[in-house]
């Protein structure tokens, strides 16, 4: 029974970090080439918050539900989004997503945690979204759709301009932990 208990609490906390970031998907600030979202405030914190294993099972969640058609990503949904140059940040979501989690567990498990090891671990999931929406977004643009993009604007759009906000979520998610994560160590949170 307690084995069943657990199992719902889990998916119910996935589910609820899905929509998070579904949510996330639709308040934007608008930066040429890769908008501004909190997706990924939200895939950060179910990576600290769920853990490696539970936040890449939401954010995947989120990743298939905009595939077979839910308008949840930022420009739409269905299988056709992964011709979309963005497509790369929302696997990177994933990836990183499982690297925040691990390391931040890691890093727990060395001594306390702190905001300056939740931040590393934001920062080394942000790298990792980052290279991989990169590195699709100029195979994508320069050999499947045929609208090449060199090097130098790759970087400063979709790197550049775009990480500034992101930097500033790093840390505010780092601070929102530490101060969260105590509080929901009594709660069913705290046992996912």
């Amino acid at each position: 029974m307690k084995h069943t208990a657990t199992r719902t609490r889990s998916m119910v906390y996935c589910a609820l970090f899905t929509a998070l970031i579904a949510v996330g998907a639709f308040i934007r600030v608008p930066v040429p080439v890769v908008p501004f979202t909190l997706q990924y405030l939200f895939t950060m914190l179910a990576g600290l918050l769920l853990g490696p294993r539970l936040g890449t099972i939401a954010v995947g969640t989120y990743v298939l539900l905009g595939l077979v058609g839910l308008p949840i990503f930022t420009q739409g949904g269905g299988f056709w989004y992964v011709f979309q140059p963005s497509f790369g940040y929302l696997i990177g979501f994933c990836v990183g997503t499982f690297v925040t989690g691990w390391l931040a567990q890691r890093l727990g498990q060395a001594g306390k945690n702190t905001v300056g090891r939740y931040l590393l671990a934001n920062l080394a999931g942000l790298a990792v979204v980052y290279a991989m929406g990169m590195v699709y977004y100029y195979i994508i643009c320069n050999y499947v759709i045929n609208t090449p993009i060199a090097l130098w604007p790759l970087f400063l759009y979709c790197f550049l301009l775009a990480v500034p906000g992101d930097l500033c979520l790093s840390v505010l998610g780092a601070v929102l932990v530490k101060r969260v994560k105590p509080a929901l160590s009594h709660t069913a949170l705290g046992r996912v």
